[in-house]
């Protein structure tokens, strides 16, 4: 193990929630307004995973209003207290990058039964 393995090792979650590609999922964020915090929900579908260590990500995507909304969220930021799986999506790539081009009912993905 090298020095920076042995350095992150400190800031990983212990058991970081399981989800997957294609999943509709509602990430649970903390949000500071001031002195305050509050915890604000994201639901949507996750659409990419990348990296690896402390510097994992994941993205999720979210119509509002008609607009398409994507987000970025560190894996093991102390920001995002915990991310539930509503439903189970059945994909064939890793990255559905796809779904930006794609509106409605079309942007619907099959559930896992």
């Amino acid at each position: 193990m090298n020095l920076i393995n042995i350095v992150e090792q400190k800031d990983l979650k212990e058991n970081p929630d399981t989800f997957r590609i294609g999943d509709t999922v509602t990430v649970h964020v903390v949000i500071r307004e001031g002195d305050k915090q509050r915890i604000q929900l994201f639901r949507g579908t996750v659409i990419a995973k990348k990296g690896s260590g402390t510097g994992a990500t994941f993205t999720v995507r979210k119509i509002s209003f008609g607009i398409g909304i994507e987000r970025v969220f560190p894996i093991h930021s102390k920001i995002v207290k915990k991310v539930e799986v509503i439903r189970q999506g059945k994909v064939r790539r890793s990255k559905l990058y796809f779904l930006r081009k794609l509106k409605g009912k079309a942007a619907r993905l099959k559930e896992i039964k």
